[in-house]
């Protein structure tokens, strides 16, 4: 009888620290660095990858612009050269392209920066949480394109994210942004 609640009690304790980590995994961290602030949350499928929504007190905190980061354990000689360019995506299916802001060396490989755009706050979040609504998606893959091989630099070439809390985490970093804007005044 021991054994058999020994053995419940295990499974139930593994149930929660799994339960645990994915409402943390889906948390999202809103802060600033200098003048910028950003909401930010993590991957589902590669967790150190983030999608990003950052906003400038140089803009009147009323731009966003959306970023997202992918890590990639591959490492060809090249990579920089994609650097400033637009790489072919599909953003939950449909052909777009991100433009790489910046490729930094991290962890066994290297963490490239990629951004969607800038857009206004308000109208651009609001339009963005609906789209997730009726897809109950955001995910992004980076496909191969007119002389460019996805595979030749990413190991990884697909993330998606939950944007369960996008307006109310984007509107709080938007807050903190004027907070800031009025504390140099």
């Amino acid at each position: 009888m021991k054994r058999v609640l020994l053995i419940i009690l295990l499974h139930l304790s593994l149930f929660f620290i799994v339960f645990a980590y994915q409402v943390q995994a889906s948390e999202w961290t809103i802060d600033k660095h200098g003048t910028l602030t950003y909401a930010r949350v993590s991957g589902e499928v590669t967790h150190g990858d983030n999608l990003n929504f950052w906003i400038r007190a140089e803009d009147d905190c009323a731009k966003v612009y959306n970023t997202f980061t992918f890590y990639t354990y591959e490492k060809p000689g090249d990579i920089k050269q994609l650097l400033h360019k637009n790489i072919p995506i599909k953003l939950n299916g449909e052909d777009l392209t991100a433009r790489v802001q910046d490729i930094s060396p991290f962890l066994m490989g290297y963490r490239v920066h990629l951004s969607l755009g800038s857009y206004p706050i308000k109208e651009y979040i609001y339009f963005l949480n609906e789209f997730y609504e009726e897809f109950q998606k955001y995910e992004i893959e980076i496909v191969d394109g007119i002389n460019f091989t996805a595979a030749k630099y990413f190991d990884i070439r697909n993330n998606s994210w939950k944007l369960d809390k996008l307006v109310p985490s984007v509107l709080e970093a938007n807050k903190l942004c004027k907070q800031l804007s009025q504390e140099k005044l």
